[in-house]
């Protein structure tokens, strides 16, 4: 049953990303729904991210693979990050993780590429159809879908809000919630939605919420949700250049794009008091 704004738990979410580690832009938020507020988070993770053999220097060691070569790298990184993956879920909570091992070219802010001629996005929609009506989630989260973030984060975005936008009726769709990590809100400029797609209109340009990564808890507040963020980013050893963003962000932000269910403004109200 989807619950609504007088709920507060459990909540039911999936994430829609690109690629292994993107769970990193909510870590710590889907920790808190998963292992303290007794909801239930699921993960599509669209491609193998072998495109990202550039960095795992440091990997090599670890896997004894040369994993910075081109052609072991996409031929050995779809393994290796789908069980670094699974292992970061395990800290979060997530209950199910959904590989579709498209396709990871290569680094593009051009999500029209991606969408036309290397994803197979009609198969992806399909799949996200499939879990949207079987499980019935009350949330969808994103990565915000800047111009100048990644085409793929882009793409994948565009794929999650174009599947939802077709459900019928509009009472059993989802929230959409886009994200980005920042140092401090003064960090994250506004974001109305790209030009070039209508369905990545936001509600307003300010975030609806931030989760503070930094906010204590446990005995003496000695423990941040900090903490497991950093523990996620530790437990993809194959990105290397990815390590330097442990304690880089204090806060997870969170945009609501338009298009959703009636009570999308009372329901992410909820979840963020829940927070």
């Amino acid at each position: 049953m989807l619950l609504g704004a007088s709920a507060a738990k459990p909540w039911k979410v999936l994430i829609v990303v690109a690629h292994p580690d993107d769970e990193y832009y909510f870590a710590a938020t889907v920790y808190r729904i998963a292992q303290e507020l007794g909801g239930t988070v699921d993960q599509v993770i669209i491609t193998n991210g072998e495109a990202g053999y550039r960095y795992s220097t440091l990997a090599e060691k670890i896997y004894g693979v040369p994993l910075t070569d081109e052609s072991t790298g996409r031929s050995r990184l779809p393994e290796i990050r789908k069980k670094e993956t699974l292992s970061a879920g395990r800290i979060l909570g997530i209950r199910n993780h959904y590989f579709l091992s498209e396709r990871d070219h290569r680094f593009t802010l051009d999500a029209g590429e991606t969408l036309d001629d290397v994803w197979n996005c009609g198969r992806v929609r399909e799949t996200l159809r499939g879990l949207l009506e079987r499980e019935r989630y009350d949330f969808v989260f994103t990565i915000l879908p800047r111009e100048s973030t990644h085409g793929h984060h882009q793409a994948a975005a565009l794929l999650a809000l174009e599947t939802i936008a077709k459900l019928e009726p509009a009472e059993h769709r989802p929230v959409v919630l886009g994200a980005e990590p920042a140092a401090d809100e003064s960090h994250a400029p506004g974001f109305g939605g790209l030009s070039r797609f209508e369905l990545t209109r936001t509600a307003r340009p300010e975030p609806e919420f931030a989760f503070n990564r930094r906010r204590t808890f446990g005995l003496n507040a000695a423990l941040r949700y900090e903490i497991v963020v950093n523990w996620v980013i530790a437990e993809h050893k194959s990105q290397g250049m990815f390590q330097n963003d442990a304690g880089k962000h204090g806060l997870e932000l969170f945009w609501r794009f338009e298009s959703g269910p009636p009570d999308a403004a009372e329901r992410t109200a909820a979840l963020a008091h829940a927070l």
